[in-house]
């Protein structure tokens, strides 16, 4: 057989290549795990018509989708792959709009936010159709470039923390970015994973941690919000304890049942890879090793027609801008 010289930018277009996949496998197998916590945040919330909501980490947009159905008029930001986004696009009929990095830096901890409600002078460059869906690639920060919106009255972040050491900080920083952008009075929802013994996955997770050679038992707290870089169990309060840095007032919490299934072993194999937590496991090691031990971890939950079956538990937390 003759095999060609890879040309220059094959790693390139591979990369995207496996990110086009990723994305695909993200929102035909997995996303629709976490549509009982979008179900319930909207019930409680009361989410329809009137309601401005904002998605922090939209992905593949599933969560915007319902909210809209709801009524709503939702936009959507992500820093992830813009794979995933260009599916939102698709689902919601809207373009991805994408801004370098902002250089205005995210307000610290307990500094005061500035509200989009206030007046202010200038002209927009243009005033957003809020009928339209919205999705933006990059930080929070891009929301100020290109469209004059009335401010948000709802923000979620649903995809979930607390999978790896320091998505705390990381999602601390974004509800910061993204604040300015809210009404006063805005309700805010952050999601993570629930207690380890509720969580079937996470003696899958731990297959990631293992073979990227991370600590998973780092001490975690208001203290240590970002340490470390493995997967690790989520501990009580952590979500408040963001929500608290992010500067908002606490509400209430709840928990809901997600159970991750499968309809076979390679299936749940590409769900779970496609949310990216064992990219650092394939680095250290290669695909081939991480999807051998994936399969074994996932033994446990396979039942006797193939079919596999993890019950999971997911926490969210409901707090306010004032």
């Amino acid at each position: 057989m003759l095999v060609r010289e890879p040309r220059r930018g094959a790693a390139g277009s591979r990369r995207a290549h496996d990110e086009e996949r990723a994305a695909l496998d993200w929102a035909e197998i997995q996303e629709r795990m976490l549509v009982p916590l979008y179900a319930a945040v909207y019930e409680r919330l009361e989410i329809g018509p009137g309601a401005r909501l904002l998605g922090l980490g939209c992905g593949a947009g599933l969560a915007l989708v319902l909210a809209r159905a709801r009524g709503a008029s939702v936009t959507g930001v992500d820093e992830g792959p813009r794979a995933r986004l260009a599916l939102a696009a698709e689902r919601l009929g809207c373009s991805v709009a994408g801004a370098g990095p902002s250089r205005e830096p995210v307000p610290p901890p307990g500094a005061p936010v500035p509200c989009r409600d206030d007046a202010a002078g200038g002209v927009a460059a243009a005033t957003e159709d809020v009928a339209t869906p919205r999705l933006l690639h990059g930080s929070p920060a891009v929301l100020r470039r290109g469209v004059d919106a009335p401010p948000y009255t709802v923000v979620t972040a649903f995809q979930p923390a607390g999978a790896t050491a320091g998505d705390y900080e990381t999602l601390t920083a974004r509800l910061r970015a993204a604040l300015p952008f809210t009404a006063h009075g805005a309700t805010v929802v952050v999601a993570g994973w629930g207690p380890p013994e509720r969580c079937a996955a996470s003696t899958v997770l731990r297959v990631a941690t293992r073979l990227a050679d991370t600590d998973a038992s780092l001490p975690f707290g208001p203290g240590e919000l970002g340490a470390g870089g493995g997967w690790r169990p989520e501990r009580r309060d952590d979500l408040e304890a963001v929500a608290a840095r992010a500067g908002l007032r606490l509400l209430g919490s709840g928990r809901v049942a997600c159970p991750f299934g499968y309809a076979g072993t390679a299936g749940a194999v590409r769900g779970l890879l496609s949310t990216g937590l064992f990219d650092a496991a394939i680095e250290a090691t290669d695909a081939a090793q991480v999807d051998k031990e994936l399969r074994e971890a996932l033994h446990p939950y396979t039942r006797q027609g193939g079919t596999v079956w993890m019950p999971n538990v997911f926490r969210y937390v409901v707090a306010r801008r004032d």
